[in-house]
């Protein structure tokens, strides 16, 4: 019995930290997380050979313009729209990195165990 109740009071006690976590905004902290993050992966990606330098060069792109707009956003202050707007883009382009480094294509000129021409 005073086992189940350590539990129940231990899992209470991290149920009770984590929604605050959760129901935090995110702020820009987490979007310049997003970007590092998408930009690590496309770094790793050219790294293992599963992006070519095309790729990752287009990728980088996107990243730069969702910087851009963010700055443009970040002039009359951040409004939590703009914030989810920004976010939803960073998905895209994560979502499209993911999509890349799983297709044929691979960094060093080869294609699926050969050369390209």
């Amino acid at each position: 019995m005073k086992t189940m109740l350590l539990t129940l009071v231990a899992v209470s006690a991290l149920t009770a930290a984590a929604l605050p976590a959760a129901a935090a905004p995110r702020g820009a902290n987490n979007i310049n997380a997003h970007q590092a993050q998408i930009e690590h992966r496309i770094n790793q990606g050219v790294r293992g050979h599963k992006l070519t330098q095309r790729e990752a060069t287009q990728l980088r792109t996107q990243v730069r313009q969702v910087a851009r707009l963010e700055a443009r956003y970040r002039v009359n202050g951040l409004q939590n729209w703009e914030r989810q707007d920004l976010d939803r883009r960073l998905d895209r382009v994560g979502a499209q990195v993911t999509a890349q480094m799983n297709d044929r294509d691979r960094g060093g000129g080869h294609y699926a165990g050969g050369y390209r021409r």
